[in-house]
């Protein structure tokens, strides 16, 4: 109701002053525009406006229709009507004169028209220099009509509104069943890939019912052993119905199985874990999958799986301290576990420019305490839906206005780690797991086995998650050593880079686990950064759209609807930056449009993009050359083809946007991008 009554009363203020539009335009020594009578129109009324094609190339010489695309009182309610042009017949033709006109039901709201033009196929437009056509009207309506208005106007909203809350819905239902589908697939892709060692009869045990095991001592280290033995648990071996070793019945001739029978599976039971054995008691060698240990599902069960407490340590999230790709998967991996059911806690350095950062006004002081020789001041804030902690030392360490580049970058993340690990002794937090990322918060899994596991919190579990190999090497190799698991962001990636020795010593706890894009952050359908929000079955609409307000961002031309092909990127040699400007050049000598949002920490590479955008200046390229995230998405929007030419990868995350967006990624074949 309030919105419908500002709306109203905006245009009634309207109608009763002096809008400024006349009822003529006058350009290039000729009428354009023009009202049937001279006059203005009137408000409420079936009138006839007319446009001057003369010299104007849109829709070709040989058009026979054209769109006027129509609004009121300054496009206060946006595009309301689009209209069908046709060529005025008992009007002057001639080099000065091609009238065109349609039939308008003129809004009984209207103090001005407004329109553009354009061809049939909405490819080519006329929008008066990006002034657009305005035509005066007479508003004649009174009291009454515009009570009227007034609450049709709140019946739209409403009915919009609710709309919108059934749409609502309806997309969270159907991402609801997409992500139940997809982790189905997870779990039946997990035990496909067990199943050369250990599968089951049922495929997923069910609860309450007998189940059949299958090992295949052949595939692991177990090969040599006669004798089997199966020792099974239920509920990550924390059920009171874990029974005694079994030993499994051998494989008959021409058979490499071995098997065993759980009598049944208990009811309240969500997990069943094994492990593999030579024998029983002392002298015997296992197969524990690596210290995993083999884990299935139960289906059926009446209890539920436990949450976990996961605690992320990291020097970057986006968006609030965003340098790269890091930031992001820290943000996407915590809410994609927390949707899951977890418990996620995430720990940041308090650098200084959160303080002028509105995503973080609603920060609250949560504890102090005294360490390494200063006072620790800890405050936490919600974000993206996460709770977040900011470790503030009072000695100034992060008072800077930037997450790296000092000379001292090492040891001020250093003493995070710790901090951050006596903010958790300190508050008695016993998480199940302790994430840490990259070198900058590799310090955290050997701190936590050296001065934490045994003085108070001894629960967790360190996983370590390599984002880039070419940094901080000896950070990583103690980070790799100390901890329960350490994972690189794609297969290909650990493929490349399993013979570091960073790595090749601990190979057994080594994984590539792709990273992905949070599909709520990432969403076309909607962003609020996009002029028209859109889907698979709108998307040529809300392409189009994002093309022309990403030309209209970069000052470029929308003449012929060239193909724009774009890059979001730092500018480092590791982005492939002499193949960046490769295609640059190679984009417009096709005939295409380029655009590049980024910019270089170098000031030598920052200086030559510099150049190249000079040299390449005019209405087919644009560049942008700061971190604007409205823009990034818009670019996602709007560009046909996103460039991603790195001379090494390890995942990259532009690539799975642009397909989330309807672009088509063109990358070098490294690492994740393979």
């Amino acid at each position: 109701r309030a919105e419908a009554n500002a709306e109203v009363d905006r245009e009634m203020s309207m109608a009763s002053s002096d809008v400024g539009a006349g009822v003529t335009l006058e350009k290039y020594g000729r009428t354009i525009v023009k009202t049937p009578n001279g006059e203005p129109l009137s408000s409420g009324s079936k009138t006839q406006v007319f446009w001057n094609k003369a010299q104007n190339p849109i829709g070709g010489a040989d058009a026979t229709s054209l769109i006027m695309h129509v609004g009121y009182n300054e496009w206060i309610r946006g595009v309301e009507e689009k209209f069908t042009m046709r060529r005025a017949s008992g009007e002057a033709q001639d080099e000065n004169n091609d009238w065109w006109v349609c039939d308008i039901p003129v809004s009984p709201t209207a103090s001005v028209l407004n329109f553009v033009i354009s061809d049939a196929d909405e490819q080519s437009w006329d929008n008066n220099d990006k002034e657009n056509f305005r035509v005066a009207v007479k508003n004649v309506a009174d009291e009454d009509v515009w009570a009227v208005i007034r609450e049709l106007r709140f019946e739209e909203k409403r009915a919009a509104a609710l709309r919108a809350i059934k749409e609502e819905k309806e997309r969270l239902a159907r991402r609801a069943k997409e992500a139940a589908k997809a982790k189905q697939i997870a779990i039946e892709v997990g035990l496909k890939q067990q199943a050369f060692i250990i599968y089951t009869e049922p495929k997923v045990p069910q609860a309450g019912q007998p189940l059949k095991v299958f090992y295949n001592k052949n595939n692991t280290h177990l090969n040599w052993s006669q004798d089997i033995h199966m020792t099974g648990g239920f509920n990550r071996w924390t059920h009171a119905g874990a029974g005694e070793p079994l030993k499994m019945t051998p494989p008959k001739e021409g058979e490499e199985f071995y098997t065993a029978v759980v009598p049944s599976v208990p009811n309240d039971s969500w997990m069943v874990d094994f492990v593999f054995s030579s024998g029983i008691g002392e002298g015997a060698q296992y197969d524990n999958r690596g210290g995993r240990d083999y884990h299935l599902p139960v289906s059926g069960g009446n209890a539920k799986k436990p949450p976990l407490h996961v605690v992320h340590i990291a020097v970057e999230m986006a968006p609030i301290a965003k340098v790269g790709g890091l930031a992001d998967v820290v943000t996407a991996i915590s809410r994609a576990i927390q949707d899951n059911g977890h418990q996620v806690e995430i720990i940041l350095p308090k650098y200084q420019f959160f303080n002028n950062s509105v995503l973080l006004g609603g920060r609250e002081y949560e504890t102090h305490f005294d360490w390494g020789g200063t006072t620790i001041r800890v405050e936490k804030c919600i974000v993206e839906g996460l709770q977040c902690f900011f470790v503030e030392p009072q000695n100034n360490m992060f008072s800077t206005d930037s997450v790296y580049g000092r000379n001292d970058d090492g040891e001020r993340f250093n003493f995070f780690c710790n901090a951050a690990l006596e903010f958790l002794n300190r508050t008695a937090r016993q998480p199940d797991i302790l994430h840490c990322h990259d070198w900058s918060s590799a310090e955290v899994a050997r701190a936590y086995w050296q001065h934490y596991h045994h003085n108070g919190m001894h629960k967790p579990k360190v996983a370590f998650t390599i984002h880039n190999m070419n940094y901080g090497q000896a950070k990583l190799s103690e980070a790799v050593h100390h901890s329960q698991m350490t994972t690189t962001v794609s297969r290909s990636y650990a493929g490349e880079v399993s013979g570091s020795s960073v790595v090749n010593g601990n190979l057994q706890k080594f994984y590539g686990v792709r990273n992905g894009i949070d599909p709520d952050i990432w969403d076309p359908e909607i962003d609020n950064f996009l002029p028209m929000k859109y889907n698979a079955e709108t998307c040529v609409q809300g392409k189009a759209a994002a093309r022309a307000e990403l030309r209209s961002r970069l000052g470029m031309s929308g003449w012929d609807d060239k193909p724009i092909v774009g890059v979001v990127s730092r500018l480092t040699a590791q982005k492939g930056v002499h193949l960046i400007k490769h295609a640059a050049h190679h984009t417009l000598a096709r005939g295409g449009q380029f655009v590049l949002l980024g910019s270089a920490p170098d000031p030598k590479i920052q200086g030559e993009f510099n150049g190249l955008a000079n040299s390449l200046s005019g209405d087919d390229s644009g560049f942008f050359f700061a971190f604007d995230e409205p823009l990034s998405h818009l670019m996602y929007a709007g560009c046909d083809i996103i460039l991603v030419p790195s001379m090494f990868e390890p995942c990259g995350l532009t690539q799975m946007i642009s397909m989330r967006y309807g672009a088509v990624p063109v990358v070098r074949a490294t690492g994740g991008l393979r």
